[in-house]
């Protein structure tokens, strides 16, 4: 009993010295955001995927993306996307998540975006934001939302994002 509880009390002391090496999220300045501002458009094609184990017997649908984007944003994604509902009467829900990689205002990289949207009496409600975390290269740290529009079969989009300003 005695070898268990200094056991104990040694581990304690050591993580409680460790802890006390280690720099703090306070002690480390993090760096100043940048806002910026995109727009452009893309192109999108949806392939059936088939249902996986999940979604057997349920009235989910699963779909693939594929994006061409242009503007500010110059590239390609990729992703999947879950629907339900019924888009004929006005009613419906989608998520997704994709993974765009090309280039952001001159920025080499890649980052995810993902898809919260309903439809209910034909009026759309959509949140799109990039996934903290997953940019990469020269777009590391990236963070912000998009807002997409459909008129006349024409897709456009929206980009309110941030960037680390890297000193």
């Amino acid at each position: 009993m005695r070898r268990i509880l200094a056991l104990s009390l040694f581990c304690l002391g050591a993580c409680l010295l460790m802890r006390a090496q280690a720099p703090t999220t306070n002690s480390i300045a993090k760096d100043a955001l940048m806002s910026l501002h995109a727009e452009g458009t893309f192109e999108v094609r949806n392939s059936s995927l088939g249902a996986d184990d999940a979604l057997t017997s349920t009235s989910i649908g699963r779909f693939g993306l594929d994006k061409q984007f242009q503007g500010s944003l110059e590239g390609n994604s990729k992703g999947e996307m879950l629907g339900a509902g019924n888009p004929a009467t006005g009613t419906a829900g989608y998520v997704a998540i994709e993974q765009f990689t090309g280039t952001l205002d001159g920025r080499s990289g890649s980052f995810a975006l993902q898809h919260f949207g309903t439809m209910e009496d034909n009026k759309f409600d959509l949140l799109v934001k990039v996934v903290p975390g997953s940019g990469t290269d020269e777009l590391i740290g990236i963070a912000g939302t998009m807002s997409i529009a459909v008129a006349n079969g024409k897709h456009s989009w929206k980009f309110d994002y941030f960037l680390p300003v890297h000193k």
